[in-house]
């Protein structure tokens, strides 16, 4: 068999199946790139190695003896080190919690590995996930696998440069104003922000309990339906988690798009824009209508009126979960965390009045899917900037950074609608290009058979990196 790291997701786990393809195998592949690429992808933080060989050890004697589990049964998987995990340190890229070594597991990482799935280790992540580049003051910054001068985007970083420089084969991020999404488009792979309650989020350290999610990070979108299907549930632990059906989302997944509605929310999402990053996204938006879909611009979802808003209640619950240890210890924060949560605290007035809001502009996106199936964005305004740049590249205008990374994808995490990034091309410097699919609540089936519909038409989830060693 070939390197067993140019395998999907699927494909191994069909290969697992049929005992073409050992867990162990395909375990100690990822582990030798984990060491081979680490020192300059920097992506993780913890390798757990050896508990990842007992673990392929153990799927291996269990498939053999025909205990099959399911496709995730022998696959090796990163987690965002802000999920916890029994007795393995969860650090959540902070010096705050350095040696924190939960007791326990997080709901997610549970039914993981109740699923078989090989845990490889805890990924570098932006400290407390309270940021969009990945630049780690404690930890180092990840590190972009197609420009290792660039940021992978963030906060989830370490999660999406491992899956494009195959250092795990699916990973599981957190997402509160994009950050699954933002690394997922900026390092040219697959990223799945679900419904607000569609995944639990006990067990893993908030930011903002209105806004997070939990989702999947993997290099195609049929690989982001299996791990979905195997973390999704509902969750009595979780105060936010709803109690829906869960579907089988591979069963659907080669539906295509004929027929299906597309909108294009042109008014704030295609302003400012690279001229790159919109014509690629044209050119994907003929795909879309070359393939049957109807596409249809949609006015209305202009979220310009609501950035501040949704910025008052990230920094009000994240300034609430910090409070203690930023009085005790405020110099064990990096420089970019210790200043926003040393902002002004949004009054009570200011923040009820954000709170609602995000409403309103949830109650339009909802109109809005009432007409159409799907909306079609940009994921970024541009491409991954340089370590240590400070601005987003947005062609005829630069915006600073931290504002311009979670420019276009923060209005899903208002509203709590599933939005899935995919590639849909590269700059002339070879810099990824991602593509956005948002839908109506708890349909994310649609989103990613319209996801896996475009990817199949295209060629750019099969490219590799350049900038590492592959072979």
């Amino acid at each position: 068999m070939p390197d067993p790291t140019d395998l999907t997701l699927a494909q191994a786990a069909a290969a697992i199946r049929s005992r073409q393809l050992s867990p162990l195998e395909l375990t100690e592949a990822y582990l030798a790139r984990i060491e081979r690429l680490e020192p300059r992808l920097n992506a993780y933080i913890t390798v757990t190695a050896e508990r990842a060989r007992d673990d392929a050890r153990r799927a291996e004697t269990e498939v053999a003896g025909g205990e099959y589990r399911g496709p995730l049964h022998g696959i090796p998987f990163g987690l965002k080190d802000l999920f916890e995990t029994a007795g393995i340190r969860t650090t959540a890229g902070s010096k705050i919690l350095a040696d924190h070594v939960p007791a326990a597991d997080g709901t997610v990482v549970r039914r993981l590995r109740e699923a078989g799935a090989v845990l490889l280790g805890k990924q570098n992540l932006h400290e407390f996930a309270y940021g969009a580049t990945s630049e780690n003051q404690h930890y180092g910054p990840v590190h972009n696998p197609w420009a290792l001068a660039h940021i992978p985007g963030g906060s989830s970083g370490g999660s999406a440069a491992a899956i494009v420089a195959r250092t795990a084969l699916a990973t599981l991020g957190t997402d509160t104003a994009g950050s699954i999404r933002i690394p997922a488009a900026l390092s040219g792979c697959v990223g799945l922000k679900p419904t607000r309650g569609r995944v639990s989020k006990q067990g893993v350290i908030p930011l903002s309990w209105t806004l997070d999610h939990a989702g999947p990070i993997t290099r195609t979108v049929e690989d982001a339906a299996i791990v979905l299907e195997a973390v999704a549930g509902y969750d009595p632990a979780d105060s936010s988690a709803v109690r829906t059906p869960v579907p089988a989302y591979r069963d659907g997944i080669d539906g295509g798009v004929k027929g299906l509605r597309v909108g294009v929310p042109r008014a704030f999402f295609f302003d400012p824009l690279h001229d790159e990053v919109r014509a690629a996204v044209e050119a994907a938006i003929e795909v879309f209508r070359g393939l049957g879909a109807d596409v249809r611009d949609v006015e209305g979802l202009d979220f310009e009126p609501f950035v501040e808003a949704r910025v008052l209640v990230q920094r009000a619950e994240a300034q609430h979960y910090h409070e203690r240890w930023f009085r005790e210890r405020p110099g064990d924060y990096g420089a970019s965390v210790a200043e926003r949560l040393a902002a002004p605290t949004p009054a009570t007035l200011e923040l009820v009045a954000s709170q609602r809001a995000l409403a309103a502009y949830t109650e339009a996106v909802r109109a809005a899917l009432e007409d159409v199936d799907l909306l079609l964005t940009p994921t970024m305004a541009g491409p991954a900037p340089k370590i240590g740049t400070g601005v987003l590249d947005c062609g005829r205008e630069s915006i600073p950074v931290g504002v311009g990374l979670v420019r276009l994808t923060q209005p899903f995490n208002a509203t709590g609608s599933p939005a899935l990034s995919l590639p849909c091309g590269f700059t002339r410097d070879g810099l990824p290009i991602g593509l956005q699919l948002a839908g109506r609540d708890f349909d994310e089936a649609t989103v990613l058979r319209a996801g896996h519909a475009y990817e199949q038409a295209t060629e750019w989830h099969r490219r590799r990196p350049p900038a590492l060693e592959f072979r």
